[in-house]
């Protein structure tokens, strides 16, 4: 009996408590949304590198990126049509070394995939 109080007890006493309720309100310097967008334009313009896996018809660019989203899911697959064929391209690094790791891995299940190196406009 003592047990079954105590939690009736507790019960109620849980239907009644409330956590705070609080507004958080940031205030930010227009500055840094400035910012913010010069930063973004600077990395879309900026080369990287990716890895190949491999190309084809469109079925099997399709397939292919099917089971790279599996197989490397941190990475983003992409299909690129590059006429006749259609290629499927695995990551965007920025970094020579980093791309160089991952496609040790890539190639064990891919034995086709070659690095792209980014290709950089001169202004």
């Amino acid at each position: 009996m003592r047990n079954f109080l105590f939690i009736i007890v507790f019960l109620v006493f849980h239907l009644f408590a409330k956590a705070q309720d609080g507004i958080v309100t940031i205030e930010q310097d227009p500055k840094i949304t400035k910012l913010m967008n010069i930063y973004k334009k600077m990395n879309s313009e900026t080369g990287f590198y990716t890895i190949q896996i491999g190309f084809g018809s469109y079925a099997a660019a399709s397939r292919l990126k099917s089971e790279a989203s599996i197989d490397f899911p941190q990475y983003n697959s992409n299909i690129i049509f590059d006429s006749p064929t259609y290629r499927v391209h695995l990551g965007r690094f920025k970094d020579k070394l980093d791309v160089e790791r991952i496609f040790t891995e890539v190639r064990k299940k891919y034995p086709e995939s070659i690095i792209l190196k980014p290709i950089t406009s001169n202004n």
